[in-house]
């Protein structure tokens, strides 16, 4: 029986305004694609934002902003506020919705990551050996990228949103301290 497979990617973006999603699909040839819907919820929010025809079709790819995720109403085009961090519901579908649809789970880390080049861009990195207290500054660094990519982890792959939040909270929280210039 011709059915469609339904996929999503949601790629890691360094820019923090946008977020993109592509479709991955695999489409049968012998069935229409008819009423495609995408519903993104933000972190925090019980409601999704809805995108249909002519937006959503075959084999799209959006960027999307916060003007168009709806939590931005003032400047659209002009003034870009960025995106939060934290878990993004996103469903895909087509007719019948109720029956061929996907859901994920994306972990959204772009401020993180933004932070953790930051605290990379501020050592004093040099094409040989590091003295003990780089390697020490590395090691740290080496701990928190893991702690971020377990969070992404434990959301995407093991559906564990809650689990992977507190990892992710864990992981800023230690970037924060390594990032102090005052504590």
């Amino acid at each position: 029986m011709a059915q469609h497979k339904l996929s999503l990617e949601v790629p890691e973006t360094s820019t923090d305004w946008v977020m993109r999603i592509m479709d991955t699909s695999s489409y049968s040839e012998d069935i229409a694609v008819d009423c495609p819907i995408l519903e993104v919820t933000l972190p925090g929010f019980r409601y999704s934002v809805q995108f249909n025809d002519p937006v959503i079709n075959k084999d799209f790819t959006l960027n999307l902003t916060a003007c168009d995720l709806e939590v931005q109403t003032q400047n659209c085009g002009t003034s870009f506020s960025g995106l939060p961090d934290g878990v993004y519901v996103i469903k895909y579908s087509v007719a019948p919705n109720n029956v061929v649809f996907v859901e994920y789970n994306h972990l959204r880390i772009t401020k993180a990551l933004a932070t953790y080049n930051e605290v990379l861009c501020d050592l004093d990195l040099a094409a040989c050996e590091p003295d003990v207290d780089v390697t020490k500054k590395l090691q740290e660094l080496r701990k928190i990228r893991m702690y971020l990519d377990a969070a992404k982890a434990k959301v995407e792959t093991c559906h564990e949103p809650k689990k992977g939040m507190e990892l992710y909270s864990y992981a800023v929280k230690l970037l924060g301290k390594f990032n102090c210039k005052s504590c």
